[in-house]
């Protein structure tokens, strides 16, 4: 069994290591008998030397009681502010880390690195801290938004270059590129370097709050999850560690089902921030170890967790910076009189994706959804549509028609929204009443796509 220990080097620097502590075992099944034998050596993580590198640089950000979120849950929920970091998100930690930590004569050569997102503005505003020449690789979809942040960020120290229609394409470009120029490759999070910057953000809340019983963390790569994983089963080995991701995309948590990492066919990149194919094998070797439970959390919830956040607390976070929060529903009982602490991991949301947030939050909620009607193609059939299957606080918010000639019926798409979701029986019983020709659009549709 791998154990965490602590020990203080002759530099004063305190070093924490992959042994010392009694490590959780996810319970052996079929499905995940390798993972006693698939296990990468971790390196030693130095904490302190990260701090002192990002003690000028990365933002501390603040450790806030939230006391609408307490009164729900009735327990002290504290929020960790990452998303008011200096580029608004906890990624400029690592980046800034690993590529502070290269030697100078490497440094100068230049760095590269493949994100679409955080890791890339993280990384843009350390290459002009260092005043060291970068490389970002997004993919040619890429908003103008998160492609103007980073060259914001970067402010002359950073070329953007859109190659590819998928991350996996860009990433692809992205190593060649590296490997032909000798320039240094900067990972989002599979680099021991890369996971002592994310270990600072425990280093922080513990400092604000020595008492913690439940912690809990989005996992993307794992990176952040490792860091912090390792610094608390260090410091404070009695709070229970909750690793979030999106339903989707339930990377970290297939591979720890069993026993290695693997590569998901597809995955919902809806809460983009956390969602990837494949976590890393160094991040999966840690986080098998420092994780107590590894929770999914449906992307309609983290929808309304972020609507809630903005209309509630005036907080504006990005998808996969409310899933920590998201998840508290599912923990109610258990977080009862408990510390509790979220980590907000950032908040870079573009605004245009506001209306698509708000839908997925309807369709969860139970309060949208979409038929295909066929009306009978006769004066008054809408209209009594209208007046009798509809419900009187029901509303229509789309509605597409195609007459059909020489025929009975004509099909509408039609998009309904409830006041409550106990209307919904009362919408289906009204439409089989008046015998309406109709068929719902499930989202798991292939049907559901191409229409709505």
């Amino acid at each position: 069994m791998a154990f965490f220990s602590l020990f203080l080097s002759a530099g004063s620097l305190w070093m924490g290591t992959i042994a010392g502590y009694p490590a959780r075992r996810v319970p052996e099944t079929a499905d995940n008998k390798m993972q006693k034998q698939y296990t990468l050596p971790v390196p030693q993580l130095d904490f302190q030397s990260a701090v002192l590198r990002l003690k000028n640089v990365a933002t501390r950000t603040p450790l806030t009681f939230s006391l609408s979120l307490s009164r729900r849950y009735q327990c002290n929920v504290y929020l960790k502010r990452e998303d008011l970091q200096v580029v608004r998100s906890y990624k400029l930690r690592g980046a800034y880390n690993m590529m502070n930590s290269l030697p100078q004569a490497q440094l100068k050569k230049g760095v590269v690195c493949a994100s679409a997102g955080n890791h890339a503005q993280g990384f843009a505003y350390s290459c002009k801290k260092l005043d060291v020449k970068g490389v970002v690789f997004m993919p040619i979809i890429t908003p103008n938004q998160k492609v103007n942040q980073t060259k914001m960020f970067g402010d002359g120290n950073v070329e953007v270059k859109l190659v590819g229609d998928t991350f996996d394409d860009c990433a692809v470009a992205a190593k060649h590129f590296t490997a032909e120029h000798g320039m240094t490759f900067i990972p989002p999070f599979e680099d021991i370097r890369i996971i002592e910057g994310q270990a600072t953000v425990g280093i922080e809340i513990l400092e604000d709050q020595p008492d913690i019983d439940y912690l809990f963390v989005p996992v993307g790569g794992g990176g952040l999850c490792s860091g912090v994983g390792t610094y608390f089963k260090t410091f404070s080995p009695k709070t229970k560690i909750i690793g979030l991701e999106p339903e989707g995309a339930p990377s970290m948590k297939r591979a720890i089902e069993n026993g290695a990492p693997i590569t998901l066919g597809q995955i919902e990149r809806f809460v983009d921030g956390a969602a990837v194919q494949r976590v890393g094998d160094l991040t999966f070797s840690i986080c098998k170890e420092v994780l107590d439970d590894m929770h999914l959390v449906p992307e309609g919830k983290v929808c309304s967790t972020i609507l809630k956040l903005y209309n509630e607390n005036a907080i504006v976070v990005e998808p996969a910076g409310a899933l920590s929060i998201a998840a508290l529903d599912d923990y109610a009982e258990e977080i009862r009189g408990k510390n509790v602490v979220c980590i907000v991991s950032g908040s870079n949301n573009d605004i245009d994706r506001m209306q698509e947030i708000k839908e997925r939050s309807l369709q969860y909620e139970g309060l949208k959804h979409y038929f295909l009607v066929r009306f009978a193609q006769r004066p008054g059939a809408l209209k009594e549509f209208v007046n009798h299957v509809l419900g009187p606080d029901d509303d229509i918010t789309r509605f597409e028609y195609m007459q059909k000639h020489n025929k009975e019926t004509g099909p509408a798409l039609v998009g309904i929204e409830l006041k409550s979701k106990c209307d919904y029986e009362k919408l289906l019983a009204n439409m089989q009443r008046y015998q309406i020709n109709f068929t719902e659009l499930r989202q798991d549709d292939n049907l559901f796509g191409y229409l709505v």
